[in-house]
C-alpha cells in the first residue's frame, strides 16, 4: 500500500473521446509508433484533463537502458526511469509489454517509475532507479503495473542465459518451451526487488498480451502498437 499522499496509475489502450486511429485505437501516447502527431498531442491534453493531472507528465526519449533521472531539474531525456521529490511533477513511463515499476519511499517523500524489459532488468534499471530514490535498505514500496505474462513472453536461450549468468536466482523466472524459453518479467522483477531490499511488492497480476481489449501489445499487434502511460506523482 503506498501512502495516501502518492497517486499513480497506468493508462489502457481505450479512453472516451480518444482521438488515435486504426491500430492506435483510441488512447495511443507514444509520438514514435508512426501515430498522427497531432492524435498524440490530443491524446496528451486529454491525459492531463480527463485524470486531472497536477502537470504534464515528464516524457522520456526510452531506449532500453538502465539510465534514471531526476525530473526535478533538467534532465536527459534518454532515459527508462525517473524519479521526483516535487510534489505535483508527474514521473511517466511508456509500455505495450515491457514492465512498468512503481516506486516509492514508505513516507512519500519521493515516488519514482520505471521502464522494464527484460534489457532494462538484465541491464540494471530498476537498481539504479532505488539508488537514485536515496532510501534505507527497506524503506521502498513497489508496485508492478500491466507487463506481458510469461505465456505470452518467448525468448531464445541467450536471454535465458545472460540473465541466469548475472544472477542465478533468475533461474526461477524461465521455463523451456520447444527449443526457447518463456520469461516471467513479474517473478525477475521481484527477483531483483527483493535483492534490493524491498520487502513490499504489489500487483503483477495482469498481462497486456492477452487483455487486448484492456492493453496494447507489441508482441501480439506488431510495430504499429499504440503505448499505455504509467504515471506516478507526489499529490
Amino acid at each position: 500500500m503506498f501512502p495516501a499522499n502518492v497517486k499513480f496509475f497506468s493508462t489502457s489502450r481505450f479512453i472516451e473521446n480518444g482521438v488515435s486511429n486504426n491500430n492506435y485505437a483510441n488512447f495511443n501516447l507514444a509520438n514514435h509508433v508512426g501515430d498522427e502527431p497531432n492524435a498524440v498531442l490530443a491524446n496528451r491534453q486529454l491525459l492531463v484533463s480527463h485524470y486531472n493531472l497536477p502537470a504534464e507528465p515528464k516524457w522520456l526519449d526510452q531506449c532500453h537502458s538502465n539510465i534514471c533521472v531526476n525530473v526535478d531539474s533538467p534532465f536527459s531525456l534518454k532515459a527508462d526511469a525517473s524519479i521526483s521529490q516535487t510534489p505535483g511533477v508527474v514521473c511517466a513511463v511508456l509500455t505495450a509489454d515491457c514492465l512498468p515499476v512503481f516506486l516509492c519511499r514508505k513516507d512519500g517523500s519521493a515516488v519514482g517509475v520505471v521502464h522494464a524489459g527484460w534489457r532494462g532488468l538484465l541491464g540494471g534499471v530498476i537498481e539504479s532507479s532505488i539508488k537514485a530514490l536515496d532510501a534505507s535498505k527497506g524503506g521502498i514500496l513497489a508496485h508492478l503495473g500491466p507487463g506481458i505474462s510469461q505465456d505470452a513472453f518467448e525468448v531464445g536461450a541467450e536471454v535465458r542465459e545472460a540473465f541466469v549468468d548475472s544472477n542465478p536466482d533468475f533461474e526461477s523466472a524461465f521455463i523451456q518451451f520447444n527449443n526457447k524459453y518463456r520469461l516471467d518479467l513479474y517473478n525477475a522483477a521481484q527477483i531483483v526487488l527483493v535483492g534490493q531490499g524491498v520487502k513490499s511488492i504489489t500487483g503483477g497480476a495482469n498481462c497486456t498480451y492477452s487483455e487486448k481489449n484492456r492493453y496494447f501489445s507489441y508482441r501480439r499487434d506488431g510495430e504499429k502498437s499504440g503505448r499505455m502511460a504509467h504515471l506516478i506523482w507526489i499529490a
